[in-house]
This record gives structure tokens, sequence and C-alpha cells, in this order.
């Protein structure tokens, strides 16, 4: 069985795929540290944007 999860922190956007549970097939990590450098932290409404922007990236990008 193979399962995709999906996360997001504060400031990154993330997806993997597991196969039995233990076999790591992808895992993609969508860093904005690049967008919030210029105002010294993480602007939500930025960030939250940046989810929605990334995240069709992160799960469709295959290692």
């Amino acid at each position: 069985m193979k399962i995709l999860a999906i996360e997001s922190s504060c400031d990154e956007t993330a997806a993997a795929v597991v196969e039995d549970g233990r076999n790591v097939l992808s895992n993609i990590v969508a860093s904005q540290v690049e967008e919030h450098k210029l105002y010294g932290g993480v602007v939500p409404e930025i960030a939250s944007r940046k989810h929605i922007e990334k995240i069709n990236s992160a799960w469709s990008t295959r290692r």
C-alpha cells in the first residue's frame, strides 16, 4: 500500500509517498525561508499564499 502524506508548517510545505509503512519513495520539502528574509521572520499572509502556490509542485515532483 502507498500512502501520500502532506504537511505544512509556518514556512514549509512538504509531501511524501511511503510504501508499506517503511519504504520512502518520495520526500519533497518546499521552504519559504528566502521569501521571509526581507521581513526578519514569517509573515502569515505571505506564508499562507505560498503554501497554496507550492503544494501542487511539492506533491507532483518525483524523486
